[in-house]
């Protein structure tokens, strides 16, 4: 990965005309913004973070944030995908009905400035189970991160370059993904893993995630870390108590992304 790449993203961008962006203040949305800007300017790109009991109240205020600090045009909206009972079920299509409702707040905007839907896809995205990108791309969004074909370590590495602080920032997906598929998605349940998760990043353990199977709290860290969280099980087990779970478990295999789509074989 060289600098080359991102005057490249660039060159692409100025293309693509005014932009809509969607903007969660993640590692790729991040890179997608401030190339975009770079490229187009302030006033052509609307970068636009929309929070929802989905998003953590810590993720939307650091994007907040992070739009400050990088002058970036910033507009908050408000999404209601618990309120749609697709959703809610958590089927294994529920990423579509959050894109779905994504889009519904996206494309007026997008309307408004003749701009185009920008969402911050990456290749290494494509492998797994994703049906919202599909609805995404099927509702004319594009992915200019695919379109040049970079993956995350690629992201990552030019945000270094760029001076970006989220260069190394951990994949935050939303927290429904961490109610098994056919778990219904509730206010309390979301609650409980966003509390669980605060508590045990409080205790120094920057990426994780805790998977809610009930009354039980799983509570997966990286490979590197679990010596560590079995040192730290009684300070685990207490915040998660603290959530709302009655019991809490540490699963031996580490952290792993999209570890619930298995299920789908």
């Amino acid at each position: 990965m060289t600098e080359s790449a991102t005057d490249l993203l660039l060159e692409h961008m100025k293309t693509m005309g005014p932009m809509v962006v969607a903007f969660s203040g993640g590692v790729d949305s991040t890179y997608l913004a401030k190339v975009a800007t770079q490229a187009l300017g302030r006033d052509e790109v609307l970068c636009v973070t929309a929070s929802s009991a989905s998003m953590a109240a810590s993720e939307a205020s650091e994007a907040s944030l992070l739009a400050k600090e990088l002058d970036l045009n910033h507009l908050i909206v408000e999404t209601h995908e618990l309120e749609d009972p697709r959703y809610s079920a958590n089927n294994s299509d529920r990423c579509a009905w959050c894109k779905t409702h994504l889009m519904d707040a996206l494309e007026p905007l997008a309307q408004e400035r003749d701009a185009s839907v920008i969402l911050g896809v990456n290749v290494d995205d494509l492998g797994d189970h994703r049906p919202g990108q599909k609805v995404a791309q099927d509702r004319g969004a594009r992915f200019p991160l695919v379109e040049m074909g970079l993956d995350k370590s690629s992201i990552r590495q030019a945000s270094k370059l760029l001076g970006l602080p989220t260069a190394d920032k951990p994949a935050s997906p939303c927290l429904a993904s961490r109610l098994p598929y056919g778990t219904p998605v509730t206010l309390s349940s979301l609650s409980a893993v966003e509390r669980a998760e605060a508590g045990i990043r409080a205790l120094g353990f920057e990426e994780l995630r805790v998977r809610h199977h009930g009354d039980v709290a799983l509570v997966e860290v990286p490979p590197s870390d679990v010596e560590r969280a079995t040192v730290a099980r009684e300070a685990i087990v207490a915040v998660c108590r603290d959530a709302g779970f009655l019991f809490c478990a540490l699963d031996l295999e580490g952290l792993g992304s999209g570890r619930l789509n298995r299920v789908l074989g």
